[in-house]
């Protein structure tokens, strides 16, 4: 199979179906309202199929709990190493240069480079950057002495290593996460190991281990936009008391998560869900690059037509704030109030905090030499028929009060203004032939959905490249609780878009 032809037969001749389901289009606006959307729907219907190969479990974390490596860090935002090796082999088996622009805690840079892949990866969030770099050092590591440092670690009494010098600087979110005594044995813990274990790559996985559990040994769980909070913390409850259940101890669950790094480490895990032909030599692969930064500020740095594959999935629309999901483990980085204020506005925009980025995008393209591709971009974005009717009900929605946050407007106008940047550049530094998989969702506000699936599909378009298949799983993605009382309960697709140049 020659790069950039591929036969998808084999990923769709089981019960192939398109997805002609009308609710794409929000039963709440007038007929006249969407019109544009219709248009759009009806231009990409043929393309929308269901691929069931494909299910949430596959697009999301959840495949990788099990995966040694993949699951020591729970980021519930990542796909799963099972998705990567299936795209890849289906739509481009021979191997070349990947890049994933949004590369979270790295599931596409590792799992590309298992089969033999050169990958390179963006990431903003430190808390991805982390976990990466570990992964790095588990590429280095002696497996003999990282299990040997940690039998001893293991009868440390990490409370007499307690230095107040190492105290977390707690920002409000995060205050009050643990008990003191927990706390304390943590705090210990981070000491010892700075100070007694000197082998920089061991280290690092004995503090990535104590990252991996700080929610497992906190009165939190991740609830999507936010951080949930138990009642035994003592701060103020909703109206239903949450109860977590069980928390674990420091001792606990460090015990528990260095023992399944040391038996990962032990059993490769190659063998298990690929043959052993599909695996290239650790020795023989060029090592991923994992560059620290915006993609909006990274991407036109890419050179031209150098990319044979893109696979990424960038935030989705959704208010989802990953500076606050993933605070405990910001601070436990080392990150204040104002550097997670700072980061919140370098993400892509993706909360109702999110301020405008077109002064700086501009400035940016300017001192480049691309002023020609800014007003390029900018053209393609104002001429969304789709986005501008979606906006234009947003605003009116916003100004009769409907709305819960009036933000929610400049949210989805600034995020599909940055993301026409992105896949401008995407679109740019892909090879001829080149392919772009994309995991995203669509969203709905006060019941009125967002079609991002086609709206970033026809940006592809304008931007030369061409939409082959809009993916869809079998399952879409219910809307909330509180708009289900409001609106009923309407699925929104859930999507992997595949678009070629």
């Amino acid at each position: 199979m020659s790069r950039g032809m591929f036969d998808l037969s084999s990923a769709s001749n089981a019960t192939v179906k398109i997805d002609l389901v009308d609710d794409v289009i929000p039963t709440s606006a007038t007929k006249a309202s969407r019109v544009k959307r219709e248009t759009l729907f009806n231009r990409f219907r043929d393309r929308l199929i269901h691929n069931p190969s494909l299910d949430r479990t596959l697009v999301s974390f959840q495949a990788n709990k099990q995966t040694p490596f993949y699951g020591w860090f729970k980021y519930r935002e990542g796909f799963s190493r099972q998705l990567v090796q299936y795209l890849l082999k289906e739509l481009m088996p021979q191997p070349g240069v990947l890049l994933d622009p949004f590369a979270g805690a790295g599931s596409a840079l590792f799992a590309a480079n298992e089969l033999g892949w050169e990958t390179q990866g963006f990431e903003v969030l430190p808390v991805g950057i982390y976990a990466m770099q570990a992964r790095l050092a588990v590429e280095r590591i002696d497996v003999k002495a990282f299990q040997e440092a940690v039998a001893q670690i293991l009868f440390v009494d990490f409370a007499e290593h307690y230095d107040e010098q190492f105290a977390f600087k707690h920002i409000a979110i995060t205050s009050g996460a643990y008990s003191q005594a927990e706390e304390r044995q943590l705090i210990g813990y981070i000491v010892f190991c700075k100070r007694h274990v000197s082998n920089l790559d061991i280290q690092h996985l004995l503090l990535y281990a104590a990252f991996c559990i700080l929610e497992d040994i906190s009165y939190t769980r991740k609830d999507g936009q936010y951080l949930r909070w138990d009642a035994r913390s003592g701060r103020a409850q909703g109206k239903k008391s949450f109860n977590k259940g069980y928390i674990f101890s420091f001792r606990e669950a460090i015990s528990n998560k260095l023992n399944q790094m040391v038996n990962d480490l032990i059993v490769q895990p190659n063998q298990r869900s690929l043959s052993q032909e599909d695996i290239i030599e650790q020795a023989s692969r060029p090592t991923p690059i994992i560059s620290t930064g915006s993609c909006l500020k990274l991407l036109p740095t890419i050179p031209d037509n150098s990319v044979n594959f893109v696979l990424t999935s960038p935030p989705y629309a959704n208010r989802y704030d990953y500076t606050r999901t993933y605070a405990l483990e910001l601070v436990y980085l080392g990150y204040g109030n104002e550097e997670v204020k700072q980061l919140r506005q370098d993400m892509l925009s993706c909360t109702v905090e999110n301020r405008d980025k077109r002064t700086q995008l501009h400035e940016y393209y300017t001192q480049i030499g691309r002023d020609a591709n800014f007003r390029r971009i900018e053209e393609v974005f104002n001429h969304q028929e789709a986005l501008q009717e979606v906006l234009s009900i947003l605003d009116t929605y916003r100004d009769t009060g409907v709305l819960n946050n009036s933000n929610i407007p400049r949210l989805v106008r600034n995020y599909f203004y940055e993301m026409c940047f992105v896949i401008h550049e995407l679109a740019r530094l892909l090879q001829p032939g080149g392919i772009i998989a994309m995991v995203n969702d669509n969203v709905r506000y006060a019941g009125e959905e967002v079609p991002v699936d086609l709206i970033l599909s026809d940006m592809a378009e304008k931007f030369g490249l061409t939409a082959r298949y809009i993916w869809t799983l079998g399952r879409g993605k219910g809307n909330s609780s509180q708009q289900m009382g409001n609106h009923g309960r309407t699925e929104l697709r859930k999507c992997v878009y595949i678009w070629e140049k």
